[in-house]
């Protein structure tokens, strides 16, 4: 007898699988978008909320419900915050402050962060343990040693007494150094041996390369100063050498909020900080992505 052999069919991958792979990653993505444009507009509500409020009336923005679009639009809040105040006073105040405090720290910063990550010598660890130290240590620890010695020395009230404590910083150093350790060190050994000096080294080579690290923290710098309340009102008993956020805090008293007054001129303090960041977002992304600072 002839045995007969069964053969059977050799089962294929169903096609489906991959489509519905495709399948589920279009869904996927889809809800992740959806999900970051609602995180956006939750982050971005408060800054549409103030920039709307500036231009609604003073009774539409104490009424109750409140609402977003303004029932009438009004610059008043925009004149009256110049009349109020030494508005523009205030903001010459802020932009040297800020800016002062900004290029004079990232030169010291830079040169500090330079000195820690190529050039060995004696103490080097117990420097860079110092430094994270001083950035665990708060700022209102120091504040009123720091206050009674700027007094002694009759720089209160001014500008230079406000910049000279600011002018360089632990976590700047921190900053550079983590970036300097991770440019590579060929051009630097090239240019020591074509006789270059460590300055010529530091201001030709290394800085020029430092740009996106540089300009990542002197956004920080800048944003930090330019919004900083506490330490203008501290060093500061009088509105013309003040800065603009001890001004408009000049528009909440104890019992009223000059709501109107305070969006207006917080408004007009922003544009500064979102311009300084639209000119450097690249070099923004590209500094905390090379400094590996999350």
């Amino acid at each position: 007898m002839a045995a007969t052999v069964t053969t059977r069919p050799l089962t294929r991958p169903s096609a489906d699988i991959p489509r519905r792979r495709r399948r589920m990653y279009r869904v996927t993505q889809w809800l992740l978008a959806v999900v970051a444009i609602l995180i956006a507009i939750g982050m971005l509500l408060p800054i549409v909320w103030l920039a709307l409020t500036a231009f609604k009336p003073e009774a539409d923005i104490v009424t109750y419900p409140p609402t977003l679009w303004p029932r009438e639009f009004t610059l008043d809040h925009f004149v009256d915050v110049w009349q109020r105040i030494p508005f523009a006073r205030l903001y010459v105040n802020t932009i040297v402050f800020a800016g002062g405090v900004t290029v004079i720290s990232l030169l010291l910063d830079s040169m500090a962060a330079y000195a820690l990550a190529r050039i060995p010598f004696r103490g080097r660890g117990v420097v860079m343990v110092l430094i994270l130290l001083l950035l665990m240590l708060p700022f209102q620890v120091t504040l009123i040693p720091l206050y009674d010695m700027l007094n002694g020395m009759g720089l209160t009230n001014t500008l230079p007494g406000m910049i000279i404590p600011r002018m360089t910083n632990a976590f700047g150093i921190f900053f550079l150094t983590q970036f300097f350790l991770s440019l590579p060190r060929d051009l630097e050994e090239a240019a020591r041996v074509d006789g270059a000096s460590e300055w010529r080294i530091y201001r030709q080579v290394i800085l020029p390369l430092a740009k996106p690290a540089l300009l990542t923290l002197g956004l920080f710098h800048f944003q930090y100063n330019w919004n900083d309340l506490l330490w203008p009102l501290v060093m500061s008993s009088k509105v013309e050498s003040s800065t603009l956020p001890a001004g408009l805090a000049l528009f909440m008293g104890q019992h009223v909020v000059e709501y109107g007054l305070l969006m207006a001129g917080s408004l007009l303090a922003l544009l500064p900080v979102v311009v300084f960041f639209l000119l450097i977002q690249r070099s923004f992304v590209a500094g905390i992505a090379t400094t590996g600072l999350k």
